[in-house]
């Protein structure tokens, strides 16, 4: 089934209900954007455009993003969304790499990509959203729903790239259609007129939930700035109802942190879905303590988009539980439309209490990496989606997350998974942020080494912290030395890149 036939019932059913907005403005109503997905799939046929071609949205934050993905689907092409905060030659090795025939830009991007088109051979049209050319493509008959099977691509999702070349991780109609089922049935409800606020890359989390929303005839609102603006946010809030946002754990800190944030009105604030990075409890706590219930978390990979585990609103408030802390740390149990285990290394699932790496197979699970065999057999080999996540999962089928397996630091013989360091670290009350790596050791392989943002204006000491993590934790997992810093480094989705604070330490070469 095509995914465009969410937008298309839809458009029947909720004819008149909000379906996009920038800022507090409404520009369409269901039936307006189905016909305007029509007609631009139209256009996109008009120009040549080949069922299964694949098409790069490089696009800031834009009400067109909407519109751009469903018309692709609705012409039964492929929809290339990409990071639009990365170097021009990253845009060129994702154009190339997916062969995408046509890319869409928003104007802020329209330059730095139309310079590389002419080394792209296979790229026929670079076309910046609302400019003439883009108001001719509405102007070509409504094209009728293509015919796609559900194993057909939809999305190519490109990993972070954090070590490497990113990979482009191949999500099917049916991986997309499971993960918005997965959304009703774990994360929320939605009814029509509620809206999804983009405050996050729609390139990435905020646009995948696109989908459960156009399904349920929710609102998508894109705000003025097109980004993260705390103050924009609550304002927003005062224009629509209903409203979900999906956040990185960086950004929920820093919106309960706006000092607009203990006056606001909260009331149409519905759901804050977080993920992407781990929410530590002290973290959480403070979140709870703002937003009340509405905090839902959710774990997922581009690999298995948004749908691993999760952690649902009523696990929140149920303090009464003897194990309620450890499952405000941990990410949840399995999603309905996937199986979880935590596996040794011969992939052998390991009994509750055990860590090990986290496995997952299900229909949302990609099929494999675009033009990467070799890849695509590693990740998913034995039938599994090897997650590189290392974790442990409890006697209910509760997921805690140590840490990326890259990220272990292994020292003296013994493992150290930074995040339990990290999580009495900021117990400290003058601890702003913390990220903990292993400092290569010509003696212990590894020592386990702290960097520390302090709270603005404030003063931690390493004796402090010391004192802190000997109270807490064993001796060896005590950070051998401390680096404080201003801020630390983040990708474009707000996880801290350890790879970075790594090569900081390395020993000159």
């Amino acid at each position: 089934m095509n995914l465009a036939n969410l937008l298309v019932r839809a458009g029947r059913a909720y004819r008149d209900a909000p379906a996009v907005a920038l800022g507090e403005r409404v520009l369409y109503r269901y039936g307006e954007l189905a016909e305007r997905v029509a007609r631009l799939a139209g256009g996109l046929r008009r120009e040549g455009l080949a069922a299964g071609d694949r098409v790069a949205l490089i696009m800031s934050n834009h009400p067109a993003y909407v519109e751009l993905l469903f018309a692709c689907w609705h012409a039964g092409l492929a929809a290339v969304p990409v990071n639009a905060k990365l170097h021009p030659e990253e845009f060129r090795y994702v154009l190339e790499h997916a062969g995408a025939r046509r890319c869409f830009v928003t104007p802020d991007l329209a330059a730095a990509v139309a310079a590389l088109a002419p080394s792209l051979p296979e790229l026929t049209a670079v076309t910046v959203v609302d400019d003439a050319a883009y108001r001719r493509l509405f102007d070509a008959a409504p094209a009728p729903m293509a015919d796609t099977r559900t194993h057909d691509l939809a999305w190519l999702f490109y990993t972070s790239g954090t070590t490497g070349r990113p990979k482009g991780a191949m999500l099917s109609h049916r991986n997309l259609y499971s993960l918005t089922l997965s959304y009703f049935a774990d994360v929320d409800r939605i009814a029509p007129g509620d809206g999804l606020l983009h405050a996050a890359p729609m390139s990435h989390g905020s646009g995948l939930y696109i989908l459960p929303h156009v399904a349920a005839a929710a609102c998508q609102i894109v705000p003025d700035s097109g980004g993260f603006d705390p103050a924009e946010i609550f304002a927003l809030l005062r224009a629509h109802r209903g409203v979900s946002l999906f956040a990185a754990p960086t950004m929920v800190n820093r919106l309960i942190a706006h000092p607009h944030a203990g006056a606001a009105d909260l009331g149409n604030l519905k759901t804050v879905i977080y993920g992407g990075g781990p929410m530590y409890l002290e973290d959480c706590r403070k979140a709870m303590a703002v937003l009340g219930n509405r905090l839902v978390q959710i774990y997922g990979q581009g690999e298995s988009p948004m749908t691993i585990t999760a952690l649902a609103r009523h696990h929140f408030t149920a303090s009464d539980h003897p194990r309620f802390e450890a499952r405000l740390a941990s990410v949840g149990v399995a999603q309905a439309a996937v199986q979880v285990i935590v596996a040794d290394g011969d992939d052998n699932p390991l009994p509750p209490g055990e860590t090990g790496e986290v496995l997952v197979r299900g229909d949302v699970v990609m099929s494999g990496y675009w033009r990467n065999p070799e890849a695509s057999a590693e990740t998913l080999r034995g039938g599994w989606l090897h997650t590189g996540d290392i974790g442990v999962l409890d006697e209910d089928g509760f997921l805690t997350l140590k840490d990326r397996s890259k990220d272990v630091i292994i020292s003296g013989g013994s493992n150290v998974y930074p995040r339990e360091v990290e999580e009495v670290l900021l117990r400290h009350p003058e601890v702003l942020e913390v990220a903990v790596v292993g400092r290569p050791d010509p003696d212990w392989g590894e020592q386990v080494f702290a960097f520390v943002v302090p709270r603005p204006g404030r003063r931690v000491t390493a004796p402090e912290l010391d004192a802190l993590c000997l109270a807490h934790i064993a001796r060896f997992k005590r950070p051998k030395d401390y680096r404080f810093v201003e801020a630390l480094p983040k990708n474009n989705y707000g996880k801290v890149l350890k790879t970075e604070l790594r090569r900081q330490l390395a020993p000159p070469s």
